[in-house]
């Protein structure tokens, strides 16, 4: 019999997808302190990509030391630009800042994914995706965030690829589910293998 999957995350897109490609689970949240994980390792200079996987696996861990007999999926996204980790906006004003520096630039988001199987981290995996913003008017930025903040204030990067975010690009070089945060089809690739999914 198939272990229970567990999706360390109560994020509705990460549960949308797996449930579209018809992965049974249960979504646990892993109640972590972001900020502070986030603000610590910045202090030691760690790097955007041993950011996202560290946090992917605290979240992991902490649900499977809870449910030790179950598979857990801890995910994880990291703005990078140019070696600065950009951060969820607290406000309207804070995310306007954030598509400023953004706009015309090229920065990279980092998908981690991490998986515990009793108790233990047994696979992990890291998609980069380049993503190339047009230059963006103050006015159009108002806008947009007038028009989407409600949706995209849980965002990194205050953008959603999948709604009105994909007007702010003018290229996307890498997995579309990695942009939306989950290395789908490397995960499922990884469950199909190990035979936790039919094949």
């Amino acid at each position: 019999m198939p272990k229970p999957i567990i999706l360390a995350s109560t994020s509705d897109i990460r549960q949308q997808l797996l449930r579209n490609a018809g992965v049974i689970f249960d979504a646990v949240p892993a109640r972590i302190d972001e900020a502070a994980i986030k603000q610590s390792m910045l202090a030691e200079q760690a790097t955007p990509r041993d950011i996202a996987d560290a946090l992917a696996e605290f979240k992991a861990r902490k649900i499977a030391t809870k449910h030790p007999g179950a598979v857990v999926i801890g995910c994880d996204q990291v703005l990078d630009l140019n070696g600065t980790v950009l951060s969820k906006a607290p406000s309207p004003d804070v995310a306007k800042q954030q598509l400023q520096a953004l706009s015309g630039q090229k920065h990279q988001l980092l998908s981690a994914v991490v998986v515990y199987e009793d108790a233990k981290p047994v696979w992990r995996h890291m998609n980069v995706v380049q993503m190339h913003m047009r230059t963006l008017s103050d006015d159009y930025i108002d806008q947009y965030l007038t028009r989407n903040w409600d949706s995209v204030r849980n965002c990194v990067g205050a953008y959603k690829l999948e709604e009105e975010g994909a007007r702010l690009f003018s290229r996307v070089q890498g997995d579309y589910f990695s942009v939306l945060g989950l290395p789908l089809l490397d995960l499922l690739s990884y469950l199909t293998l190990k035979g936790m999914l039919d094949s």
